[in-house]
């Protein structure tokens, strides 16, 4: 399925049922008096998060969405039906923007989680409401009122736990069919991502995360070069960034520690708040080298470019380090979900823990 996390859509609420001139006529009552019923409410539109969905393709077609309108009332005080709701089912993730002002109507972020983007128009009142002493045979009535009508823009952005980022063929879609169930392709040229992917990492029975993986990324990448700005706002939502750096990469000329210094400066470029994620280094592909020299250039990297936080050097094709990497990263995320929680106990603002300065085992 292809891939689409953009989309604009028109939503249209149900115009609500008009009210009822009507009068109570039986036998033997000869003054029945007033007895017009309200109008139902018109229908309302809904966006609902939807687990089973990744993508927003299916609003490339489906452009209008429109509830029903509500029933006008009748006699006997009997009010109108109401008009049917509609549920438009979008991927976790969604953030939903009005298009007309920019303002944004909220994020469907958990399976089932309803969010209310356009209401339903109001039914009108019966003659029955307009009855008074001195006016004992109203014919004054109110018309429902219209729906709301918006046109939307939709915007995905991957809810994930860890997200992958580095140059084209770093080894970010190996490591990711290594470590989950995911199967993204894997060939020998650039840009083999062509969309984002998603596997789930499960440590054991009881824990388990999420993990992103985006097309590569190149110099001017913030500005358009290349896919990954299209994608790069997917990494926002992330805690914990890993940054593959390809330890043997085919041209001599490319510099591990350069290309690192590149990448970042694109994420300053794109989103400041990016580099100040914790960011651990893993350096790939380190199967294509002998194992001294491999350990040997990843440590002249890290000491070119004074790294302070975790690193680690690993091989997706021989497992090499995988199965540490995962562990020790699920206890990263239990530690980044604990600060998160006893921040939001705490009156007081406060940074994170510095990230541990030593190379992971």
């Amino acid at each position: 399925m292809k891939f689409v996390d953009e989309a604009s859509i028109s939503v249209i609420a149900g115009k609500g049922g008009d009210g009822s001139a009507s009068f109570r006529r039986e036998k033997y009552i000869p003054f029945g008096g007033p007895d017009g019923g309200d109008g139902g409410r018109g229908g309302s539109v809904y966006l609902e998060g939807n687990s089973g969905l990744n993508t927003l393709v299916d609003f490339r077609h489906l452009r209008k969405h429109k509830a029903g309108n509500g029933q006008s009332g009748s006699g006997r005080n009997m009010t109108g039906k109401g008009g049917e709701d509609i549920v438009i089912r979008v991927p976790l993730g969604t953030i939903v923007t009005n298009e007309e002002t920019g303002e944004r109507i909220g994020e469907v972020t958990e399976d089932g989680q309803r969010l209310l983007v356009a209401r339903g128009g109001k039914g009108g009142l019966g003659n029955l409401h307009f009855k008074s002493s001195t006016n004992r045979a109203p014919r004054q009535t109110v018309p429902g009122t219209a729906g709301e009508a918006r046109d939307l823009h939709l915007e995905l952005r991957v809810l994930a736990d860890v997200g992958l980022l580095g140059f084209p063929n770093a080894g970010k879609s190996t490591l990711i069919g290594a470590v989950s169930a995911a199967h993204p392709k894997v060939a020998d040229y650039p840009f083999t991502t062509l969309y984002p992917n998603l596997g789930v990492v499960r440590i054991d029975m009881e824990r388990s995360f999420v993990i992103a993986d985006i097309p590569g990324l190149i110099e001017g990448a913030a500005e358009g070069s290349g896919l990954g700005i299209q994608f790069l706002k997917h990494l926002q939502r992330t805690r914990l960034l890993l940054h593959l750096v390809d330890l043997a990469p085919l041209a001599p000329e490319e510099d591990p520690a350069g290309q690192i210094g590149m990448l970042e400066a694109e994420l300053e470029k794109f989103d400041p708040e990016l580099l100040r994620k914790p960011r651990w280094l893993v350096f790939t592909k380190a199967d294509l080298l002998p194992a001294g020299e491999a350990r040997e250039r990843a440590d002249q990297v890290v000491a070119e470019l004074g790294w302070s936080a975790p690193w680690t050097l690993i091989s997706a094709v021989t497992r090499t380090g995988t199965d540490d990497l995962m562990k020790r990263i699920s206890a990263e995320l239990d530690r980044l979900c604990a600060d998160a929680a006893e921040a939001g106990q705490s009156d007081e603002n406060h940074d994170l823990p510095p990230a541990e300065t030593d190379e992971l085992p």
